[in-house]
């Protein structure tokens, strides 16, 4: 398999290891979410500012308005985040 092949499974299996802990396999719950957070981009989430930061992109994500990230609303989101590192990169990161 090669690299992307590979990492587009990966993020599969991270969404598929998250989503269903709630009872929907289908799509992330904000409890679901903010484990992942927690646990697969820990430097994402502001200590004492974490309820607030995870309603946000709840509310930011779910495009279809049903209270839960689906795995198209979770794929936009990582596809924007690594084109905003990929950006940050590019500019020569933190000076």
């Amino acid at each position: 398999m090669s690299e992307l092949e590979t990492a587009m499974g990966m993020i599969i299996d991270v969404f598929a290891r998250y989503a269903g802990a709630d009872g929907n396999k289908q799509s992330l719950s904000k409890g679901e979410l903010k484990v992942l957070m927690e646990k697969e981009l820990p430097g994402f989430l502001e200590s004492g500012r974490d309820k607030e930061t995870v309603d946000k992109l709840l509310k930011d994500l779910d495009a279809n308005g049903d209270a839960t990230v689906d795995f198209n609303e979770f794929i936009v989101f990582v596809a924007a985040l690594t084109s905003a590192c990929h950006n940050y990169f590019q500019q020569g990161g933190a000076k």
